[in-house]
């Protein structure tokens, strides 16, 4: 049933990436819920470890820092090795109590059950603000001091740093190196931090690097070819990484399922792009056709098909272009780029450009700027063309993976998130992770006030000006979330106008993140933010904010996946604090326009007689169906997306040696 270890095709150990079949995936199934059934509930484990705190706890802080690292060493590899929950929280306490010596910090019980959860490779569901940069810490350093190494997967480079940096006197105290891999990180010193007992690195990052590995190996040499060419004067340099032992993956929800729609592209530059000089022609063209008539726009899936008369329609069109246009496949796949770029890409959504005159495309999950990042098929140059922008060079694909298959490589997997329950089945079937839903430190006291619906975007806008207003008589900090670059900047247009002072936190602006983001909570603060602070950024409060209300969370758009809008609405009330949250959306918002279905046609009608009543329990019913067409959907192409990577990886054996 489970993966087996390939030694005799790889340079490295890594698990066998095969297709689970139907029985595998319902036996897979079977264990994981005797396991649950069987397993002590969450809340009894984490008692026991606070018993255990209180009775070991005094005797581990009188041994000397030489007897300390000497019962790690001692315990960690056998309980690595075997995971027996005795050991697991001998080792954990442990860890504790070094965390207290280096970091100040004294883990609380739930943050080493925590810890566990990650040793045994499941997922730890935890809320936003429990810790979970401190509860990945102690699983690293215990995995790491029993000889597994340990890679910390996080969502972008800011976050790799941040932790790598906090953690650092806890590795070091126990004897374990620890290295960082980002975007600035050159070759050589990529290569030494892989080497590290623990690496912190961002997802993308990493997968390039495996897949150079491959391409530099010739597909997936094994150890015994790569010394053999070494033996015969094959002066390649040596591979990045060492293995895939274990992954702990922060944001397991965003990087395995969010971002596990689109395959990771390993291309390089192939000179001046195909029939650059149709480009402009096919812009024109698809301004002339009509939705409908001549082509289907999905835009859900941003998919764009020519209807059988659009087809008749080009060929009549282009019958008098000459070269390229003769060509049936070829005048069709241009024009649906340029459809595609005209219709469904726009820009400070989708991209921007930046001071150079370079388009730079924006990471939907996390508002970010993806430097190097293009899309494929001439999209990228199309786009270019439609901007007036001077052509990137088209490119070659060497290699491609999706992260189903990178993460289902590893010998051992576990992740943390703050939201995982709603793709709990999927990480099971898919990444083999059982979903470990981890209890609270303390109670959650946020205040959720009642969702406001505008008519349309302008409104929506004025309303939120207005409530931030209502706030700033308090000195209440607000943080407003967006969903693009474009959305952040026309509300601080509407602030402006407002003269409320805030600052804006997008792709545009995220080079002082970490100062905004600590500015979040002062008293009378007001911060406009896309998806960039929705995740791994604590807002601590300033003096005096707690008994004002704590930091207010205004969500202005519900996203496609209700586990985003969670995110943003867990930056406030943390760990206890007070904190409020209100989402203020309208009709004509992405999600209802494009996944509303009858729901959102009966909310607009209820809206027009009645906008009290369309506010509430109307509301909540569209939401939920629209996030659940929008999840089922999305769900349907990551299926796609690893099938359709399955079969060119089993075409490409044919011909040669996959990646």
């Amino acid at each position: 049933m489970a993966a087996t270890l390939r030694l005799a095709r790889t340079a490295f150990p890594e698990r066998e990436d095969k297709n689970t079949s139907a029985p595998d995936q319902w036996a897979l199934g079977v264990v994981t819920a005797l396991r649950r059934r069987f397993a002590w509930p969450p809340a009894r484990q984490v008692a026991r470890l606070a018993a255990l705190l209180r009775e070991q706890g005094p005797a581990l802080a009188t041994l000397s820092d030489d007897a300390l690292r000497l019962a790690m060493t001692e315990i960690a590899p056998s309980a690595v090795r075997e995971l027996r929950r005795r050991n697991l929280e001998r080792v954990a306490l442990i860890a504790a109590e070094a965390a207290h010596r280096t970091l100040g910090l004294r883990p609380y019980p739930v943050q080493l059950f925590g810890a566990t959860t990650l040793l045994r490779g499941r997922l730890a569901e935890m809320r936003t603000g429990e810790g979970k940069t401190l509860t990945a810490g102690l699983a690293a350093a215990i995995a790491a001091a029993g000889g597994l190494p340990v890679h910390v997967v996080t969502v972008n480079d800011y976050l790799a740093q941040r932790d790598a940096d906090l953690l650092r006197p806890l590795f070091e105290f126990l004897g374990l190196s620890v290295g960082v891999v980002h975007q600035e990180v050159p070759p050589d010193a990529r290569r030494a931090a892989y080497a590290c007992d623990i690496a912190y690195c961002t997802n993308k990052e990493m997968v390039f690097d495996y897949l150079r590995d491959r391409v530099a190996a010739g597909g997936r040499a094994s150890a015994i070819q790569l010394r053999a060419r070494r033996l015969f004067g094959d002066t390649a340099a040596p591979p990045m990484l060492r293995g895939l032992h274990f992954a702990i993956v922060d944001e397991a929800d965003s990087i395995l399922i969010d971002e596990a729609r689109t395959p990771l592209i390993l291309a390089e530059k192939a000179g001046t792009i195909e029939y650059a000089h149709a480009y402009p022609v096919a812009l024109q063209v698809a301004s002339d056709m009509n939705e409908v008539e001549h082509y289907e726009i999905d835009r859900s899936r941003r998919e764009v098909r020519l209807t059988a008369e659009g087809r008749r329609a080009l060929a009549t069109r282009c019958s008098a272009l000459g070269s390229p246009w003769s060509a049936a496949h070829v005048r069709e796949h241009l024009v649906v780029q340029a459809l595609r770029a005209r219709e469904l890409f726009h820009r400070d959504q989708h991209y921007l450009i930046d001071a150079e005159g370079l388009l730079q495309i924006i990471d939907e999950y996390t508002g970010r700027v993806l430097p190097g990042r293009t899309w494929e098929g001439g999209l990228h140059q199309m786009i270019e063309t439609k901007e007036g922008l001077a052509l990137s060079e088209q490119t070659l694909t060497l290699a491609r993976i999706t992260y189903q298959r990178f993460f289902s490589r590893y010998l051992r997997l576990a992740g943390m998130t703050g939201t995982a329950r709603e793709v709990a089945s999927e990480m099971a079937a898919v990444y083999r992770l059982q979903t470990v839903a981890v209890p609270t430190h303390r109670s959650d006291i946020r205040s959720d006030l009642p969702a406001r619906l505008c008519a349309n975007e302008s409104s929506k806008w004025k309303a939120v000006a207005d409530f931030v207003e209502e706030r700033q008589r308090f000195g209440q900090p607000v943080l407003i979330g967006t969903r693009s670059v474009e959305a952040s900047e026309r509300l601080s247009r509407v602030l402006n106008g407002r003269g409320l002072t805030h600052v804006v936190l997008n792709a545009r602006q995220d080079a002082d993140e970490a100062a905004v983001v600590a500015a979040a909570g002062q008293p009378g603060t007001i911060t406009v933010a896309t998806n960039m602070a929705g995740r791994g950024t604590d807002i601590a409060l300033g003096e005096g904010v707690a008994e004002r209300g704590g930091l207010c969370v205004v969500l202005t758009e519900y996203h496609e996946s209700p586990r985003i809008d969670r995110q943003l609405v867990g930056r406030c009330a943390r760990q206890g604090d007070p904190g409020t949250a209100v989402a203020i959306v309208a009709l004509d918002d992405a999600l209802l326009r494009e996944h509303g279905g009858p729901e959102a046609a009966l909310l607009r009608r209820l809206h027009a007689t009645s906008p009290t009543v369309a506010s509430g329990a109307a509301l909540s019913s569209a939401r939920a169906a629209a996030q659940g067409r929008a999840e089922r959907m999305h769900a349907r192409t990551r299926r796609d997306t690893l099938r359709h990577d399955r079969n060119l990886d089993q075409m490409m054996s044919i011909s040669g040696d996959p990646v």
